[in-house]
Parts: C-alpha cells; sequence; structure tokens
C-alpha cells in the first residue's frame, strides 16, 4: 500500500482538495486498497477547522461528494508523518521550506511538490496558487487534479 500525505500552508484548501481529489480518482479505478491518503498543515494557524467552505463547494460542484469531507478538519504535519508515509507532496515551495523545519532533512527523498508529477511539462516546478488569497478554486482544482493525475500514472 501506498501512503500519500498532501501538505500545504492550513490544511483547508489545497491539500484537502488534493486528498480528496485523489481518493475520488483511485475510487474510480477501483485502486481503494492500493492507497492509503491524507492531508495535513505546515502551519498551527487553522488546526481544527472544518475545509474552507468555497474549497469545499468547489469539489462539489467537480462531483466530489466523499462523505468525509463535511468530517475533515486540519491537522499540522507531525515529524512521525515522515516515517509513516512514503510521499509528503506540498503545493509550493514554501510549503516544503515549512515541511522541512518539522520533519528535517528529506533523506529518503520522500519529499515532492504536486504539479511536479503533472504530465503537462508546462506545469512543472510551478506552485498550486493558494486560493484563499486568489480566490480561484477552480484554477487551484485544476492544478490539482493535473497533479494527482500525473502521481496516479506513475504507479
Amino acid at each position: 500500500m501506498t501512503k500519500i500525505l498532501f501538505i500545504c500552508h492550513g490544511n483547508i484548501c489545497r491539500s484537502v482538495m488534493a486528498e480528496f481529489v485523489m481518493k475520488d480518482m483511485i475510487y474510480k479505478l477501483g485502486r481503494e486498497k492500493d492507497f492509503y491518503i491524507e492531508s495535513a498543515a505546515v502551519s498551527t494557524e487553522e488546526i481544527g477547522n472544518h475545509i474552507y467552505p468555497l474549497a469545499k463547494d468547489c469539489l462539489y460542484r467537480h462531483g466530489i461528494q466523499n462523505k468525509e469531507i463535511k468530517q475533515k478538519t486540519a491537522r499540522q504535519v507531525t515529524k512521525a508523518d515522515y516515517q509513516k508515509f512514503d510521499y509528503l507532496i506540498v503545493a509550493e515551495e514554501s510549503n516544503k521550506r515549512g515541511l522541512f523545519l518539522i520533519i528535517g532533512e528529506d533523506v529518503d527523498n520522500k519529499v515532492y511538490k504536486l504539479l511536479d508529477f503533472a504530465e503537462d511539462t508546462s506545469l512543472k516546478n510551478k506552485n498550486i496558487d493558494d486560493p484563499w488569497y486568489t480566490r480561484d478554486f477552480d484554477k487551484a482544482y485544476d492544478d490539482i487534479v493535473a497533479g494527482c493525475e500525473g502521481l496516479i500514472n506513475s504507479f
């Protein structure tokens, strides 16, 4: 089983959208038993808060209705997560820096940016902009889908 942790700043928009997009994709492929998926934050700002309403609405608009969405609350990544997960996938470069402050070095080469998996080469090395600031949840969703599709295809 491959264990994936998606990470962003607060775990109320991008990482949680990636968690449920990925869960939806693997469900549709009938591969739920092949993956374990979670999400977390590098900051403590939103710990315990539910998914940001506009992020949740975006998932619903795209047909992702996982019952866990309503119960999901933000959590912070821990040092132990480095050993628990095979992949720690961040939304942007600043998340990577925050993650390293928590886990230390990436000695096992587990840390990646989600868009590094995108098959569209124009997206490689790009960040997924934070829709909390841009208000463009659909753009973030599209980037997340591109990264998750490439990630699934890498297995």
